[in-house]
């Protein structure tokens, strides 16, 4: 069959399928584009030709790669977009995506334009010239973000490179962001390819169970342990394992902890969830990983703000078990590493340990501190003055009235992070959608329209603080354009509210944090920059609601949630609850502070640094 290089990578991409649990899935299930020179000719016109790859049209070359990536997520990681830009600034701005994306290990695959592989004139419009490589492009800067690279520079060069690319997509332990540089050239030139190329194919997602030995091991620690402790990551939820732990956790005993990807492994109000652990954490989950001899981590990859920077597991013999399908990750915290499938990990412990149970002492004493702290959750939510301007918190306790199960939360970064990881109350499984792997300013609004077009019918929030809209707010008009009833939650607090109470903390003084109006003295202590970001959201095509007190907002949220149309709800913040409000963090983050300084601020900041670092440890 004699197709362009293109014509024939769009046909090969619908033809590709994941199959998981006998449930089969489009490996590829819609591609992502913005076209210039380098690939409005190629792949542009072979999306027009191949009926069956559906095409999204994005305003933002990284926002695509959200979108992409927030798609995947919502699948679990069975199915994925493609994303295609050209050659120069549009191949550059993938970086920030196809970072977020490996980091997540979610599967995208990235498409770019290259410059000429025949080189027929040096240089070609936004080619980067190396005097030494003659070889080397803007994509080569995708390289160590991607888990998998290749550049196409030869039609028959495509077959294995493609094969290739599926075969990484569709490898829990290795996915991430994977790319195909495209020289313009190549894309467009005709080639005679085997039929069986474009053939159906099934990539199976494996389930690895777990080596014999190391059940055995993990099974012993656990069972001889006094106080054990299960963490719950995104990896849980990958390969559908809250049953299995749900499971786990009721047959023994063992509380549950959650990092940010694995809040909602367990329900909240499930005898065993003890909610989120780390620098965001719940005051109950934080005492347990302090106290914890052995610590089961399910699926996590123990990044600082979950282990709290080596602080947190202060237990003298503390001994982790690691239940990974990478290996890399399995060895972290010098565990006992068990490299298996989440589910089937589970599976085979509640088969050994059954029917271990903890000591009822240690069920009654988390079980007494979790309602404890949910006092202190509903205190937070609490909003005594319906016609007082909200806070933060007292936002998110309005959306918890008014949400359900179906419902699916975005967020990445600010402050809202830690509030929604310490105070939300997760009803279902994937309600909770927080990128902080990477936490990218600006995914969320584009992540919300990928998780759309996974979950379609589905009330889908994005929120977002000022300073995060601002990162990226263009994809509000692909929603638009595609008639999706975004839910976009606008908080202006004015400024990087978290960023400030961080730089208060460590002696920084809230330098360059604040969206203020310069002063005369030269520094950014002036009054509030008076911008509306609400009325930005209008021009970009959204309907706009301007809540003023917490009974205004109540009408405004629940509006929102009915509407079948884009709909934005901006609401003004009490700043002084803009950082993040009752309670406070419950362990402690390492951010180095300055150890020479003139400043008062922060030589008092290096001394309380001084002091919580001498509990830092590495687990041998």
């Amino acid at each position: 069959m004699r197709l362009t290089v293109a014509q024939a990578l769009v046909r090969f991409l619908a033809a590709q399928y994941t199959e998981r649990d006998g449930e089969r899935h489009r490996l590829i299930a819609a591609t992502w584009g913005i076209f210039g020179h380098g690939n409005v000719a190629g792949i542009g016109q072979a999306l027009i030709e191949e009926d069956g790859m559906p095409f999204h049209q994005g305003r933002n070359e990284q926002a695509m790669v959200h979108a992409a990536v927030g798609y995947a997520r919502q699948s679990n990681r069975l199915s994925a977009h493609a994303v295609t830009t050209s050659i120069g600034p549009g191949a550059t701005n993938l970086v920030t995506g196809a970072a977020l994306a490996t980091i997540n290990h979610l599967p995208v695959l990235l498409l770019p334009g290259d410059t000429f592989a025949g080189r027929p004139a040096d240089p070609v419009l936004q080619q980067l010239q190396v005097p030494y490589a003659g070889d080397v492009s803007v994509n080569d800067c995708l390289r160590p973000v991607s888990r998998y690279f290749d550049r196409i520079v030869r039609p028959e060069a495509l077959i294995p490179a493609a094969l290739e690319a599926m075969r990484v997509l569709a490898d829990p332990a290795a996915t991430g962001a994977v790319t195909l540089a495209l020289p313009q050239d190549v894309q467009a030139e005709a080639y005679d390819w085997p039929e069986r190329f474009f053939a159906e194919r099934i990539w199976r997602i494996r389930r690895t169970s777990p080596d014999e030995a190391e059940l055995d091991a993990a099974a012993a620690a656990i069972a001889g342990a006094a106080r054990p402790l299960i963490v719950a990551g995104g990896g849980v939820r990958h390969s559908g394992a809250e049953d299995a732990l749900a499971e786990l956790a009721s047959l023994t005993g063992i509380p549950v902890a959650a990092t940010q990807a694995g809040k909602g492994a367990l329900p909240h109000g499930h005898p065993q969830d003890v909610g989120a652990v780390g620098h965001t954490g719940t005051a109950v989950a934080d005492h347990l990983a302090r106290t914890a001899d052995v610590v089961l981590g399910v699926g996590t990859r123990w990044t600082d703000f979950t282990t709290a920077s080596g602080t947190l597991f202060g237990h003298p013999s503390a001994r982790f078990v690691n239940l990974n399908t990478a290996a890399f990750d399995a060895h972290k915290q010098n565990a006992l590493p068990l490299v298996a499938d989440a589910r089937e990990g589970l599976e085979q412990l509640h088969a050994l340990l059954d029917p271990h149970h903890v000591p009822a002492p240690y069920v009654h004493e988390y079980a007494e501190e979790k309602l404890r702290w949910e006092a202190r959750v509903t205190a937070a939510y609490a909003a005594p003055d319906e016609d007082a301007l909200p806070t933060q918190t007292q936002v998110l306790g309005v959306l918890d009235t008014l949400v359900d199960a179906t419902d699916i939360l975005i967020n990445a970064a600010g402050s809202l992070p830690g509030d929604l990881h310490k105070l939300w109350r997760t009803r279902s499984r994937d309600q909770y959608h927080v990128e902080y792997g990477y936490s990218c300013m600006g995914y969320e609004i584009p992540a919300a329209i990928g998780v759309l077009l996974a979950a379609p019918g589905r009330p889908v929030w994005a929120l977002v603080g000022d300073g995060t809209y601002l990162m990226n707010p263009t994809e509000i008009v692909t929603a638009v354009q595609e008639r999706l009833p975004l839910k976009l939650v606008i908080l202006q607090n004015h400024g990087y509210a978290s960023i400030g109470g961080l730089s208060e903390a460590v002696g920084a003084e809230r330098y360059g944090t604040d969206y203020r109006q310069r002063a005369a003295d030269g520094g950014f202590t002036g009054p509030p920059l008076p911008v509306d970001l609400g009325a930005n959201a209008a021009s970009l095509g959204m309907r706009v609601l301007r809540p003023r007190t917490i009974r205004d907002l109540r009408e405004a949220l629940a509006d929102a949630r009915a509407a079948t149309d884009p709909t934005c709800v901006y609401v003004e913040t009490e700043t002084a609850d803009s950082v993040s409000g009752p309670p406070p963090a419950q362990a402690w983050w390492d951010v180095p502070v300055a150890e020479i300084s003139t400043r008062p601020s922060a030589v008092k900041a290096r001394e309380e640094y001084d002091r919580h670092v001498t509990a830092r440890r590495r687990h041998l």
